[in-house]
């Protein structure tokens, strides 16, 4: 049985789609981060990494004793292939720790051309069944990413027919697309975009109304309000009250989806599984999910959570709204304290007197009241109003540096 870099033999595996994020997850307490090259991963709005970039990141990661799992889990064209051997041998001399790969022949050439690199099969791969994941581990997966579409009865099946080196990897946070495992057409056939390749345009987020045939220009909204109803809108999956039962089914990684979120979403998500972790393996006759633990998965931009199939059934979707639930800002990130004093980069206005909520690094979040703000010249202002303006702030209580800074929404 592997034990991760926090001890446990439960992996916790956070999403980068750029530096910031990879930083940001190493900080906050990930075991390994998957990211993407600028080819073959299947989310290109995000940054993504050149070559020099992953050997940097992969530098980054290990020195943090975490792992570098890099996704090649877009289905290739002709035109492609012969790019692939290239790209695999680069990734293998640059020593990523595996590659996530969707298609079978993509798996043989990153067999031939990285023979020192993992191979993880991707959720894209559509794995359901025992049988499946064995055919892969004897192709020679190292670990396949099951299907999101699966209870934990039938993960725990497959856990109990599979090898034991196989290992098995479940998504157990973020957004969740209405199509089997993310196979989806519906943005190739509407906007020419095509979600297998990395360039979903989300129309499953849209706003759609019904009509009919014979009263072109009339529609019929299926609410009442008029709104129209998001039809595919699925709602995003939260697992945060399921640790024990994840661990116990045999999930060996905890994934977060969000490669083309940002940093402060993955330092919470990161965050809030790291934690929920190590205090179930601390202790786990009596363990119990800490409320703060939770609440923080509230203070991420979200749509309602749902358990997703876990719990065998549906998770549903959001049929009022295509948007989503924003309780906080991050007005702030702390890049060091001295002298009783948090030196800041502004990321959204706050004023003096304002009540803030710090995430640390490590321990628990705390609240602190801005009772003085200097900008850089060391005048007193009364508010941040620039973004990435330099501040000082004094504080009787140390903020670590990288910690983020939020501010509660006024609800209406």
């Amino acid at each position: 049985m592997e034990i991760y870099r926090h001890g446990n033999p439960t992996e916790v595996l956070s999403p980068c789609g750029e530096e910031e994020s990879l930083d940001t997850a190493l900080r906050y307490g990930a075991d390994a981060v998957y990211l993407a090259g600028k080819e073959f991963g299947m989310r290109t709005a995000s940054k993504n990494f050149d070559y020099e970039q992953i050997k940097n990141s992969v530098r980054k990661a290990h020195s943090a004793g975490a792992k570098l799992y890099v996704t090649c889990n877009t289905v290739p064209k002709n035109d492609e292939i012969a790019r692939l051997p290239q790209h695999f041998e680069i990734l293998d001399d640059i020593g990523v720790d595996a590659v996530i790969v969707a298609d079978v022949g993509v798996m043989e050439l990153a067999k031939k051309y990285a023979p020192r690199t993992d191979i993880h099969m991707s959720t894209q791969t559509g794995i359901v069944n025992y049988h499946t994941a064995n055919v892969l581990y004897n192709m020679g997966a190292k670990r396949v990413v099951l299907a999101r579409e699966l209870s934990f009865d039938d993960i725990a099946e497959i856990r109990a027919r599979v090898p034991k080196k196989l290992e098995i990897e479940c998504f157990v946070h973020g957004a969740m697309c209405v199509s089997f495992s993310g196979r989806c057409l519906i943005s190739a056939y509407m906007t020419g975009r095509d979600a297998n390749r990395g360039d979903c345009a989300q129309p499953c987020r849209w706003k759609y109304h019904l009509f009919e045939e014979n009263r072109e220009g009339q529609y019929f909204p299926v609410e009442e309000d008029g709104d129209g109803t998001y039809l595919y809108n699925s709602r995003d999956m939260c697992m945060i009250d399921y640790i024990p039962k994840l661990a116990e089914c045999g999930i060996t990684s905890f994934k977060i989806e969000g490669r083309a979120k940002s940093a402060y979403y993955t330092a919470v998500t990161t965050y809030a599984y790291r934690n929920a972790v190590d205090l179930y393996y601390k202790d786990k006759q009596n363990y119990s999910l800490p409320s703060w633990i939770k609440e923080e998965l509230d203070k991420i931009s979200h749509r309602e959570y749902s358990t997703g199939f876990f719990l065998g059934s549906e998770p549903g979707q959001v049929h009022s709204n295509g948007g989503y639930i924003r309780k906080y800002d991050v007005v702030a990130i702390c890049s060091g304290y001295e002298n009783g004093s948090a030196f800041l980069t502004q990321k959204n206005k706050f004023l003096v007197g304002d009540e803030l909520d710090v995430l640390p690094p490590n321990g628990t979040p705390f609240i602190i009241t801005v009772d003085e703000l200097y900008n850089s010249k060391g005048e007193s202002v009364s508010s941040a109003p620039h973004a990435m303006e330099k501040l000082v702030m004094p504080c009787k209580k140390e903020i670590p540096a990288g910690s983020f800074i939020r501010k509660k929404r006024i609800q209406p």
